[in-house]
């Protein structure tokens, strides 16, 4: 529980950095600073390895994926293939990714119905803004509501579905 836990907390992070480059979003200081010394000591040295690409950061994701690979390599005590516990790694990490949006459209709402000029609301309107724009083209405000978060929930929450059924509910 330990274990997962911390893997959890890297993965997120190192995953939130991904993001944060890819849809080039400046994160205010305090949020640079937390990202950037948790993950450079795996970012930096993979970075030597796998270069940025296409403007994305190919290391922090791919140090995501190391992280849950070494947190789910404890199934090799319980007598687990290679092949199984990688399907199982892949299978979180796609999971991270997905409560990982989940959460970010969450504290989007938290932000909208307590305080919408909060010091971090514009950073987590900036990195939702990537999935609700298209959801926004096709769901209509009904009244002034934006229904475009709970649309791009539920999405998410089929996604995990979907997802539990490709892996056979491992």
């Amino acid at each position: 529980m330990i274990v997962n836990t911390i893997a959890s907390i890297l993965g997120g992070v190192l995953l939130l950095r991904f993001w944060m480059q890819a849809v080039r979003v400046r994160p205010p200081s305090s949020v640079a600073q937390f990202t950037f010394q948790l993950t450079d000591w795996l970012v930096r040295p993979l970075r030597r390895v796998v270069p940025g690409v296409g403007g994305y950061d190919w290391a922090s994701l791919i140090g995501a994926f190391l992280i849950v690979l070494l947190a789910t390599s404890v199934w090799f005590i319980a007598g687990l293939q290679f092949q199984t516990i990688l399907l199982m790694a892949l299978q979180r990490f796609l999971e991270w990714i997905l409560y990982g949006f989940m959460a970010l459209l969450i504290i989007e709402a938290i932000f909208s119905w307590i305080n919408p000029h909060a010091p971090l609301a514009p950073f987590v309107r900036a990195l939702n803004e990537p999935l609700l724009s298209p959801i926004r083209r096709v769901v209509p405000l009904v009244g002034s509501l934006d229904l475009s978060l709970l649309v791009a929930l539920i999405l998410l929450q089929v996604a995990q579905l979907v997802l539990a059924m490709l892996f056979g509910g491992r």
